[in-house]
C-alpha cells in the first residue's frame, strides 16, 4: 500500500473573519464609500469606484461603461455622479454617468454592493429603443498589480441523477487579478474574452437588459471565487503544482485542495477526499472538519506516493448538512525515455492551450514522443515553427477556405497566400483543407475541389520539395475518392490523407466497406476497416503514395454510449497505434492535445464530441489515453510488423513485431465482441463506469513458450509487471484489453 501523508497550508489571513459587517460612510461629498468584511469601494467626485482590500489598500478603479447601440455604435460614459442609497435595507453606491452630447439621450445608472469579500457591480442603459446589450464593456485600471490578467472559465463538477461519471459544466467567466499577497475576480455569466482589452471587459448583459458583474477579492482559486461570487453554499478548487499533474516515477504526488463558504453565514464544512489508481487500488483517503465563516476558504494539501507509471484518480468533496460540492483532477507519472530522431506520431490540432506556458507544453510533446505537429506556420497558435525545430518536433501546414467556383483572380490570390505561409512555415506537407468530403459518401464536390484548390497550390509548389496532402477525409468516403481519381486529384497528391473516425467500436473491428451504415451512430465510423480500406485504395491507384492519418481519436465524452470511458479510450489508443503500424501507415497525428475547442478554451462543454477528444482534461492534467499513446511510442518507435498471430481459439488476437527492444507482441481477446456499450438504450445516455473498472467479463488463460526466463507485461497506460516461466512456459490471462509482451516465442 503506498505510503500517504498529509500537510496543512496556512491560511491567508485575509480570508479569516466572521459574518460580513456593512458600513457606509459619507465624511465628505467626493468620499462616499461603503465596506464588509475583506473590502471597501470608494466612490469618488467623478464617479469612479475605487475597491479596497482588507488591508485598506487600493487595487482596482473601475471608472467607465461602454454601450454599444445599432445606431448610435459604441459610446462610453464621461465621468458620473455617485451618491449613497440604500438597497434591501443594505448601503450601496450609485453613480448616475454622463453620456456624450450625440449619446445624450441614453441614460446610464450603475448600482454597487458589498457582501464579505465581495462587490456586487450592476449597470442598467436605457433611453434607446436600439441597444445592442450584447456588446457592453465597463472599464478598471490596475492598481500595483504583479501580473498580467487572466482569464479563467469557471466551470463546476456535477452528476447526472441516473449515474454515469462525474462532469464539469460551465459556470461564468473570470477575469483573475493578481498583487503580491492576494487575487481578485471579475465574474460574469458570460463573456467573450477576444473582446476584452487591457482597458475594457466584454460585460454582455442579461436577460433584464442590465449588466450584472461580481468582484471577489482575497486570495482564492477561480473555483473558490466563482462559489464566492455566486453565493453558493460550497466550493471546491483541486489542483496540483506539477504542470500536467505529471511527476517523475515515484516521486511523492500532491493535491491541494480548497475549500470555501460562499453563503451569507458561518457552517461546520466536511471535507473528505480519495485516491485511486487505475486498477482500483485506494492509495489515500481523509476526512476533516471545520468551520468556515462567510466568504471564508479553506486550503490544504494532500500527498500520494507515486508509482514507476501510472495514473492517480482524486476527488475532495465538501459538505455541509445537506449542501455539497466537489472537484476532481488526476495525478500521473510517467517513466523518462529517450526517443530516437525519428517517429510517426504526432499531434493534429494546434499545440494552441499554452497552459500553463508554453515551455512546459513543448517539455511535454517531448516527454510523450511527439514528433510531427499537423499545423504549424507564423501567426498560427501555438508553439511557433523555429521553436518547434528546437525542440526537434517536425511540422506541416494544413490550411482551407478553397474558393469553390470563385473566378481565376480569387482562386489565384488564394492560392498565393497559403502557397506563401506554407513555404515560409518550413513544412514537410500541405494537407490542403480539410474533410471536404462532406455529406459523407456522397462524392460530392471531388472535380471542383480538384480544379479550384489542390492543383493551382500544386502548381505553385511544383520542385519545392513540399509534398502534397488531399484534404483529410471524415471517415475512409471511398465514394468521394473515386470521383477525386476521376478527375485527376490522385497524380497531384504525394500523400492519401483521411480520419478514420471510431464509435462504440473497438479498434479492431473491420466490417467490410459494402456493409457500412451511413449516419452519425453508423458503422462507416470504424477504425480498422478503413484503415484497411485506405491501403487497398492506395494499392489499386498506385503511384507510391504515402499514407497518413492526419486525425485519429478516442472520443471521451461523459456517459454516451457511442464514445469511450476513459479506460477504453486508453485501450483503444494503444491498439489504434499499433494496426497503423500493421497497415503500414507513414505518419499518425492524434488529435488532440487538451480537452477543449480552440474558440472556447477551457471551457467545460459536456455534450460537445468535439471537446472530448484530448489527452489532457480541461484543467490539463492527464487522462489514461496520454499515458496510452506514450506507451505506443516508446514501444512502436523503430518497430517493424511481421505478422498476425493466429490461435487455436479464433477469438484470441495478436500482432508481432520486431522493435530494438526485441520481439513485441501485443495480444488481447475478443470473446467479449468489438462492440462497446452494447447494452445501451434507445438514447444517447449511456452510464460510463469510471476509468478504473474493468469493463471486460471474459478472462481467458493462454500458456505459451518463452525465449527466456520471464515475460515482461505492459497493459495500456505502461504500467508493467514481471511474469516469471516455469520450464519457459508462462501463463497469461487475456481478455479485451491490449497487452504488450517482451520474452514471448512465436
Amino acid at each position: 500500500m503506498p505510503e500517504v501523508s498529509r500537510r496543512t497550508l496556512i491560511q491567508a489571513a485575509a480570508l479569516t473573519g466572521a459574518a460580513s459587517a456593512l458600513t457606509a460612510t459619507s465624511a465628505q461629498a467626493d468620499a462616499l464609500s461603503i465596506s464588509a468584511d475583506g473590502i471597501t469601494l470608494v466612490a469618488e467626485a467623478d464617479g469612479s469606484i475605487v475597491v479596497r482590500d482588507g488591508a485598506g489598500a487600493d487595487r482596482l478603479r473601475i471608472a467607465h461603461f461602454m454601450i454599444k447601440d445599432s445606431v448610435l455604435g459604441q459610446q462610453r460614459t464621461f465621468g458620473g455622479t455617485p451618491s449613497l442609497i440604500t438597497v434591501d435595507g443594505r448601503p450601496a453606491l450609485q453613480v448616475v454617468y454622463k453620456m456624450s452630447a450625440s449619446a445624450s439621450a441614453v441614460t446610464v445608472r450603475g448600482t454597487f454592493t458589498v457582501a464579505a469579500r465581495r462587490a456586487s457591480l450592476r449597470w442598467e442603459v436605457g433611453g434607446s429603443a436600439t441597444l445592442t446589450p450584447s456588446g457592453y464593456m465597463f472599464s478598471r485600471t490596475l492598481i500595483g498589480n504583479t501580473a498580467p490578467e487572466t482569464y479563467v472559465p469557471a466551470t463546476v463538477w456535477t452528476k447526472d441523477a441516473r449515474g454515469g461519471v462525474p462532469y464539469e459544466i460551465n459556470a461564468g467567466s473570470l477575469y483573475r487579478e493578481t498583487w503580491a499577497g492576494t487575487s481578485a475576480c471579475f465574474r460574469l455569466a458570460s463573456s467573450n474574452p477576444a473582446f476584452t482589452n487591457a482597458s475594457w471587459i466584454h460585460a454582455p448583459a442579461g436577460a433584464d437588459g442590465a449588466t450584472q458583474v461580481e468582484l471577489v477579492v482575497g486570495d482564492m482559486r477561480p473555483g473558490a471565487a466563482n462559489a464566492v461570487a455566486t453565493a453558493a453554499p460550497l466550493g471546491v478548487d483541486v489542483w496540483s503544482e506539477q504542470p500536467f499533474g505529471l511527476y517523475d516515477p515515484g516521486a511523492t504526488m500532491s493535491i491541494n485542495a480548497q475549500v470555501v463558504n460562499g453563503g451569507p453565514a458561518a457552517k461546520p464544512v466536511t471535507l473528505t477526499w480519495w485516491a485511486r489508481d487505475f486498477n482500483g487500488t485506494v492509495l489515500g483517503t481523509g476526512r476533516l472538519g471545520k468551520t468556515l465563516g462567510p466568504g471564508e476558504a479553506w486550503q490544504e494539501t494532500f500527498a500520494v506516493r507515486g508509482c514507476p507509471q501510472g495514473i492517480v484518480f482524486t476527488e475532495v468533496k465538501a459538505t455541509s448538512g445537506d449542501e455539497e460540492a466537489f472537484a476532481r483532477t488526476n495525478l500521473a507519472t510517467l517513466r523518462p525515455y529517450a526517443y530516437d530522431s525519428d517517429g510517426k506520431f504526432g499531434i493534429a490540432n494546434y499545440t494552441w492551450l499554452l497552459v500553463p506556458d508554453k515551455k512546459q507544453v513543448g517539455k511535454l510533446m517531448q516527454k510523450i514522443g511527439v514528433k510531427w505537429v499537423r499545423i504549424a506556420y507564423g501567426g498560427a497558435p501555438g508553439i511557433p515553427p523555429a521553436e518547434l525545430d528546437a525542440l526537434g518536433i517536425r511540422h506541416n501546414v494544413q490550411l482551407g477556405g478553397v474558393i469553390f467556383n470563385g473566378t481565376a483572380e480569387q482562386i489565384a490570390a488564394w492560392a498565393d497566400d497559403r502557397a506563401r505561409i506554407v513555404r515560409q512555415s518550413g513544412a514537410t506537407y500541405f494537407e490542403v483543407a480539410n474533410e471536404l468530403n462532406q455529406p459523407w459518401m456522397s462524392g460530392q464536390k471531388a472535380a471542383e475541389y480538384v480544379r479550384d484548390g489542390l492543383k493551382p497550390i500544386h502548381d505553385r509548389l511544383k520542385g519545392s520539395g513540399i509534398k502534397l496532402m488531399n484534404c483529410g477525409l471524415g471517415g475512409m468516403d471511398y465514394r468521394w475518392t473515386a470521383n477525386f481519381h476521376a478527375a485527376g486529384g490522385w497524380d497531384l497528391i504525394d500523400v492519401f490523407a483521411f480520419h478514420p473516425g471510431r464509435g462504440n467500436f473497438t479498434a479492431d473491428y473491420a466490417p467490410p466497406p459494402e456493409e457500412w451504415e451511413q449516419g452519425s451512430n453508423g458503422s462507416y465510423w470504424n477504425f480498422l476497416g478503413a484503415l484497411r480500406k485506405a491501403r487497398q485504395t492506395i494499392d489499386e491507384y498506385g503511384g507510391d503514395k504515402e499514407l497518413w492519418l492526419t486525425e485519429a481519436y478516442a472520443c471521451t465524452r461523459p456517459n454516451h454510449w457511442w464514445n469511450d470511458t476513459h479506460r477504453q479510450a486508453a485501450e483503444n489508443t494503444l491498439l489504434q497505434l499499433a494496426l497503423c503500424l500493421s497497415e503500414g501507415v507513414d505518419g499518425v497525428n492524434w488529435y488532440q492535445p487538451h480537452d477543449s475547442t480552440i474558440h472556447h478554451p477551457q471551457e467545460a462543454d459536456p455534450k460537445n464530441p468535439e471537446y472530448h477528444f484530448g489527452l489532457l482534461n480541461r484543467d490539463t492534467s492527464a487522462k489514461p489515453v496520454l499515458l496510452a499513446l506514450a506507451t505506443a511510442t516508446r514501444h512502436l518507435e523503430g518497430a517493424t510488423f511481421k505478422r498476425w498471430l493466429t490461435f487455436a481459439d479464433p477469438e484470441l488476437k495478436g500482432l508481432l513485431f520486431d522493435t530494438p527492444r526485441g520481439k513485441l507482441a501485443i495480444l488481447w481477446s475478443r470473446k467479449d465482441g468489438y462492440i462497446l456499450n452494447r447494452d445501451h438504450g434507445a438514447d444517447q445516455w449511456y452510464p460510463h463506469p469510471e476509468a478504473w473498472v474493468d469493463h471486460w467479463p471474459t478472462k481467458t488463460s493462454l500458456s505459451l513458450k518463452t525465449s527466456g526466463p520471464a515475460v515482461r507485461e505492459i497493459d495500456c497506460i505502461g504500467q508493467e509487471r514481471t511474469i516469471t516461466a516455469s520450464g519457459r512456459r508462462v501463463e497469461i490471462t487475456l481478455d479485451g484489453a491490449p497487452r504488450l509482451y517482451y520474452g514471448l516465442e512465436l
